[in-house]
């Protein structure tokens, strides 16, 4: 019988085949080794797919592990009672377990009670070294105060008492090395001291945080004495050093008081032996000086004492800058600038001359304010580096001596001055300026005003540079203020509404002046202004100066856009002046009107109609009007007047024929009541073609006058719409009889 053919004999190996390389029958070896396993695959089968092949293997041994356990279910149940002698086997185990247990039980606790008794041993021995050490520092404190004493001992009272056999003992003792024969006493001194006040540093922080250990206690009063000693003889020697301008003696004193961290005290030194002198003889104080301060207190310029005041610190004072500022020095924590010099200048000021703070005058106010700056400016020139003057800038009294300069005070008072200013101005008439003698670019007082007070806000004797984002903000005011002013008035004069005065009272050519102005600010505000706007921020980055540039030209955009709107008001004026002339054509149909009278000639109103036009064009004002705003003007005004022409010429014809029309129906009726002929009215001349003929007449001789006037008249659309009211191409023939 032919065996039956499986699914793998026709479709090859099943899906869960594993590859060829790998055997699992190869794990069942009694000499199978991991590595070894590993190591044999690993040259040509990467460790990812042998790790992934191994991983499915794994799933497939769980799957047949549990098939199996579900196939001999109650075979597997009962495996644990077919053990025979599980539970003897088990007892037997039991015991040396439980021996065991307790061996390792016992060695436990031997282990934790030495690890206790070692603990306590390393924290008696911590405690032994601490006491140590402590007993050293107390020994080390103890000799630095008897070496201390004996030091002040060999100090002498004055530098003259300092003899020679001396100076030769301070030298066998180690501390002085090879000073030169011809050592003055004031430099041996200042050399004695600054090693005193090392080993008063060293003291220090042998005391450290140990003040209250009763040792301590017992020598604070020989560490008291001591430092006292040394404090006077330290002040005593620097002050010489100042006084004969000792740089030897003055560098080892200052070394000194660093190192005993004082400084303080020797700037303040500094600044009573050889700063206060001087700044006071400048400045006088007012409590010490009744008369000289009386004198002064109505004049309080610091401009030329800051000059005085420069020139002494350039004199006296430059000495012990370069020295505490030299590389290398250690003198660096030393301030002089800050804490000797500007203090005493911020205080002499305060007693001698405090109005100059007050921003009550504030032309006075900015003078001092600048000189103020160029003064600090010329103290941050003895800074050696920019880490220095951050340092200076930073200091107390410095901020102390920029508060007492409230610009913002200063800036309020200028802004109600100016803005004040302005805003009066606005409040009357428009009218021109006289020139005085001198030709200027605008005419209205509102618009002088305004550029004189945008000047102002950027003027040497006014701009405080530091809050010139304030004044650029004043002056955007001033503007939006002025063209606030300008739409107001020009709305109520559009309107006919007394809300404005000034623009409802004048008479159109004033606002001729009007024009003239706000083109030139705005010529202004682009050219000139900006100009010395920028050049005045030029230390700013170009981000900043093109925002300052975008928003001066968007204030000038503003002022643009009224241009328009002040050339049409002049436009329906002139306009509207002609249109009462024009009017006058409604008499036209009287004078014809059932008659037999003929036009011969034009009618009088043309001549006027352009009237207003000419005059305004030939007035002198119309000079401040540019070429393109002229023309512009006139090109426009033309055009509107001759529309209303058209309106007023088209309503008459129409009217006219109407009224005829309803006479000729009547006149029909009755002819054909009393059986009359009507062929003798028929060939007579209609009211209405001789209304045209006259109007014929008038459009020439206006076309005309627009010729005068530079105007060719066939180029205005109402104009030939004029043309095709009165002379239809019908009746052009009746009309040029």
């Amino acid at each position: 019988m032919a065996s039956v053919a499986t699914a793998t004999d026709l479709f090859g190996e099943p899906i869960e085949a594993h590859p060829t390389w790998f055997t699992p029958a190869a794990f069942l070896s009694s000499d199978f080794a991991p590595s070894t396993y590993i190591s044999s695959l690993r040259s040509f089968v990467p460790l990812e797919t042998l790790a992934t092949e191994l991983k499915s293997h794994l799933t497939s041994l769980n799957s047949d592990l549990i098939d199996l356990v579900n196939r001999d279910y109650a075979d597997f149940v009962g495996l644990g009672t077919r053990l025979a002698g599980a539970g003897e086997a088990a007892a037997r185990i039991r015991a040396p377990l439980t021996e065991l247990r307790g061996k390792v039980a016992s060695l436990r606790g031997a282990a934790a009670t030495q690890l206790v008794e070692l603990r306590a041993g390393m924290e008696r021995r911590a405690a032994a070294a601490a006491a140590r050490e402590l007993l050293e520092r107390m020994l080390d404190t103890f000799h630095v105060v008897s070496k201390v004493e004996k030091l002040i001992k060999e100090l002498p009272t004055t530098p003259s008492d300092l003899s020679g056999a001396e100076i030769g003992s301070v030298a066998t003792d180690g501390s002085l090395q090879n000073l030169e024969s011809g050592t003055s006493s004031r430099i041996t001194q200042s050399i004695l001291l600054e090693r005193i006040a090392s080993e008063m540093n060293r003291l220090k922080f042998y005391i450290g945080d140990e003040k209250n250990l009763p040792f301590i206690e017992n020598m604070e009063k020989r560490i008291q004495a001591a430092t006292s000693l040394l404090d006077n003889s330290l002040e005593q020697c620097f002050v010489q050093g100042l006084e004969n301008r000792d740089s030897n003696a003055i560098y080892n004193c200052l070394r000194a008081y660093a190192a005993v961290d004082n400084t303080s005290a020797a700037e303040a030194l500094f600044r009573k032996t050889v700063v206060s002198p001087l700044i006071q003889e400048i400045i006088p104080n007012s409590s010490n000086n009744q008369t000289e301060a009386v004198a002064t207190a109505s004049n309080d310029e610091l401009e030329g004492d800051y000059r005085r005041i420069m020139q002494c610190i350039e004199k006296d004072c430059k000495f012990i800058l370069e020295l505490s500022s030299s590389a290398n020095s250690g003198l660096h924590v030393f301030d002089f600038l800050a804490n000797s010099i500007l203090k005493e200048v911020l205080f002499v000021i305060e007693k001698g001359k405090s109005g100059a703070f007050s921003p009550g005058k504030p032309a006075e106010f900015l003078k001092n304010y600048k000189s103020s700056l160029t003064f600090l400016a010329f103290l941050e020139g003895y800074c050696p580096s920019k880490s220095a003057v951050a340092r200076f800038r930073s200091e107390t009294v410095y901020a102390e001596f920029m508060r007492k300069w409230n610009v913002d005070v200063y800036f309020s008072l200028r802004f109600q001055e100016i803005a004040g200013g302005l805003d009066s101005s606005l409040t009357g008439p428009i009218k021109p300026v006289e020139s005085e003698g001198k030709t200027q670019k605008l005419l209205l007082k509102q618009s002088i005003k305004l550029l004189e007070s945008l000047k102002t806000c950027w003027s040497d004797d006014v701009l405080v540079f530091s809050h010139s984002d304030k004044f650029l903000r004043l002056s955007l005011q001033l503007l939006a203020r002025y063209s606030t002013w300008l739409s107001t008035g020009l709305a109520a004069r559009q309107a006919h509404s007394g809300d404005a005065d000034w623009a409802t009272s004048a008479p159109v050519e004033d606002f001729v002046y009007v024009f003239h102005d706000v083109s030139v600010l705005i010529s202004e505000l682009s050219e000139d202004f900006m100009v010395h706007v920028r050049q005045l921020l030029s230390s700013c980055s170009d981000e900043v100066t093109q925002l300052v540039r975008e928003s001066i030209a968007q204030a000038g955009k503003s002022l643009q856009q009224l241009l328009p709107i002040i050339l049409d008001i002049m436009i329906d004026s002139i306009v509207e002046k002609s249109e009462k002339d024009l009017k006058q054509l409604k008499g036209i149909s009287a004078k014809y009107r059932m008659t037999n009278q003929l036009p011969v000639r034009h009618s009088p109103y043309v001549s006027g109609s352009l009237r207003p036009l000419k005059v305004f064009l030939e007035g002198d004002r119309s000079a401040y009007l540019t070429k393109d705003a002229t023309q512009n003007l006139l090109l426009a005004s033309i055009e509107k007047i001759t529309n209303r022409y058209y309106e007023l010429a088209s309503d008459l014809v129409h009217v006219t024929k109407k009224t005829e029309s309803s006479l000729q129906r009547l006149r029909q009726g009755a002819q054909r009541r009393v059986g009359a002929s009507s062929d003798a009215s028929d060939n007579n001349i209609s009211d209405t073609e001789k209304i045209c003929m006259q109007l014929f007449l008038d459009i020439q001789e206006y076309g005309r006058n627009l010729a005068a006037i530079g105007i060719n008249a066939t180029d205005i659309s109402s104009y030939r719409s004029l043309w095709q009211c009165v002379a239809p191409e019908e009746k052009q023939s009746v009309i040029a009889f």
